[in-house]
């Protein structure tokens, strides 16, 4: 998101160049340009015919920047990619455009197109997210406390304020655009006599540091891990990386160490004649470092936390996170300057209320006063028309005592009236007195209002800040409850298809035993069928070798009846040997046909289930 909202400050400056006469619209032919050279810079692929497609229905006439801004966003930049282009060609490409029509350099001109180019970049970096870009003083301000800081001549607060004052586009908005904004670096510059390598030096070092993430960086001496000997190196420092070269031009390379939550940085003691020593520690390896002196040790240490805490925080530039603090601090100094507004409106009510009152005591008074005179001169007229009537009607003393009588009863109504009007005056002077202290009590209680506004806002970013790591705790706690659950099912899943092939080798089982018990059976009766079998192949064997034993001269052939059981004679080797090879041959096969013969008696028996009788 922050990329994009950058890409978008530089492509409006390009698109406000070509519009030449100011209408808010650019023709379509300059637009293709524009698209044609970022979709370059930006190595993204370039479709021609999507600009005429985008805008079919206004073939002739230019587009404003609200019909570009679809296209833009649908073709350009959508489909950009951090890290698959260089920002600062993109840079490059918009200032060259908007450059030519606004920036107009005078003749004792300090800076090179170079330094007003990263002054452009620093402006577009600090400047609100409100077109037009402009810059508000305390942002001027602050870069130009920064460029002074760098510069061998510092501005004082009071030269910077009347710079800012001079410059701003209006008394009433107090911001300065970023045309206003060159100027005034180059003025100041050239008022303060500093020389041009020194400036161009103090800007790049400034873009390096805003634009370029870099926290710091400088000469240092490291420690080999194989011959373990002290080289001079570059270090930079940037909120992932802590990048090491072998000069200051940064060219070549010689190792980065990555900035993680497994980095931490400690002091280490002076040894190997080496002072000011510390150490980053990796899960790997442990770079050992020697600074110049002590404050650059602290120094680096300091900007290495920075950096390591940039990096568990998820954030990548310091000065933005300084740019959102310092736009929150201006919002609540506006928020403030409107309570205090608001309270000074209150207070001139009730300082009016005040005169009002006051004026209405005035009133009580003279009426007071007139009263009073009234009293009087009522008072010397009854005593006139008193000594009149005493004198002229003596002769009517009773009338003119109950004529007293009335007028005393007249004055003590006169009496009873004015001690009504002073209790009331003193009624108003204690409603007065009590207002006072009201009003002393409300001033206390906006001033601890506003400590408590102040102590809740710091209580409110603890907690915010709180309720961040418990979010992010509760979100990795839900990821391994979700890993979990999902691992449980897969086990479960297992468990189920282990159960299911468990069953089925259980059958497969039962069934391979009851299988072994018929096999078992029939190999049984197998036995008894080739015990059978093996019985009668040695009867009829017998009675083979009985059938063809020969009758030799002078025997006498066994009679019928003793035909089952002739004598038997076994014949020795040597007769065995020395007898003919066709009568060997003529028992073989009588044997070949006696065991066949057996064999089918066998099969018979079997088939019968008739066991044969011994001989």
């Amino acid at each position: 998101m922050a990329l994009r909202a950058a890409l978008l400050k530089s492509i409006w400056y390009a698109f406000t160049s070509l519009d030449t006469e100011d209408s808010g619209k650019v023709s379509k032919s300059q637009l293709k340009v524009l698209s044609h050279n970022l979709h370059s810079v930006l190595r993204i692929p370039h479709d021609p015919a999507a600009l005429e497609r985008h805008f079919s229905d206004d073939d002739d006439g230019p587009v404003s920047s609200q019909g570009y801004m679809p296209y833009l966003n649908q073709f350009i930049l959508d489909k950009v990619t951090e890290g698959t282009f260089v920002k600062e060609e993109v840079d490059e490409l918009c200032w060259t455009l908007c450059s030519k029509k606004n920036y107009h350099p005078a003749d004792d001109q300090l800076l090179t197109n170079q330094d007003a180019l990263r002054l452009w970049c620093l402006f577009n970096f600090l400047a609100d997210d409100r077109y037009p870009l402009t810059l508000v003083p305390e942002e001027v301000e602050y870069l130009l406390r920064k460029l002074s800081a760098v510069l061998p001549v510092e501005l004082s607060c009071v030269e910077l304020e009347e710079c800012v004052s001079q410059e701003c586009v209006s008394p009433s908005q107090e911001c300065v655009s970023v045309w206003s904004f060159l100027h005034l670096v180059n003025r100041s510059a050239v008022s303060r006599g500093v020389d041009a390598d020194s400036f161009s030096l103090a800007v790049e070092k400034v873009y390096r540091e805003v634009v370029g993430n870099v926290l710091k960086e400088g000469y240092l001496w490291k420690k080999g891990h194989l011959r373990r000997n002290w080289t001079e190196r570059w270090f930079c420092l940037k909120p992932g990386s802590f990048s090491y070269y072998v000069s200051e031009d940064a060219r070549d390379c010689r190792g980065v160490i990555e900035m993680d939550h497994n980095c931490c940085v400690e002091v280490l003691p002076d040894r190997d004649g080496k002072r000011c020593m510390f150490c980053v520690k990796t899960l790997n390896k442990t770079f050992e470092i020697s600074a110049p002196d002590s404050r650059q040790r602290q120094e680096w240490i300091t900007a290495i936390h920075t950096a390591l805490r940039l990096s568990s925080s998820g954030r990548w530039s310091l000065h933005e996170e300084l740019k959102c603090i310092r736009r929150e601090q201006r919002a609540e100094r506006e928020r403030r300057r409107v309570l205090r507004v608001e309270e000074t409106r209150r207070l001139k009510e009730l300082q009016e209320e005040r005169e009002e009152q006051q004026v209405e005591l005035q009133l009580l008074k003279e009426a007071q006063k007139q009263s009073r005179e009234s009293l009087q001169r009522e008072e010397q007229r009854r005593r006139s028309q008193h000594e009149e009537m005493q004198n002229t009607l003596k002769r009517q003393l009773q009338e003119a005592q109950e004529a007293r009588e009335n007028l005393r009863a007249e004055v003590a109504v006169r009496d009873l009236e004015a001690e009504h009007q002073q209790r009331r005056i003193r009624e108003l002077e204690d409603l007065h007195q009590r207002l006072q202290e009201a009003l002393q009590l409300q001033i206390r209680a906006r001033q601890e209002e506003e400590t408590y506004r102040y102590t809740q806002t710091r209580l409110l970013a603890e907690e915010e800040e709180k309720v961040k790591s418990l979010l992010a705790l509760q979100e990795e706690q839900e990821e391994q409850i979700l890993q979990t659950e999902r691992e449980k099912q897969e086990l479960k899943l297992e468990m189920e298809r282990k159960c299911q092939a468990l069953e089925e080798a259980q059958g497969q089982l039962d069934k391979v035993r009851a299988s072994r018990r018929r096999v078992d059976q029939d190999i049984a009766a197998a036995q008894r069928k080739l015990r059978q079998a093996s019985t009668s192949v040695k009867h009829w064997n017998v009675q083979m070798n009985r059938l063809m034993h020969p009758i030799g001269p002078g025997e006498r052939r066994a009679s019928s009846g003793n035909l089952l059981a002739p004598p038997v004679r076994i014949p020795s080797v040597s007769e065995s040997e020395s007898r003919p090879p066709e009568k060997q041959t003529i028992k073989q096969n009588s044997l070949d046909c006696g065991e066949s013969s057996s064999a089918e008696n066998m099969d018979c028996g079997n088939t019968e289930n008739s066991e044969p009788t011994d001989v």
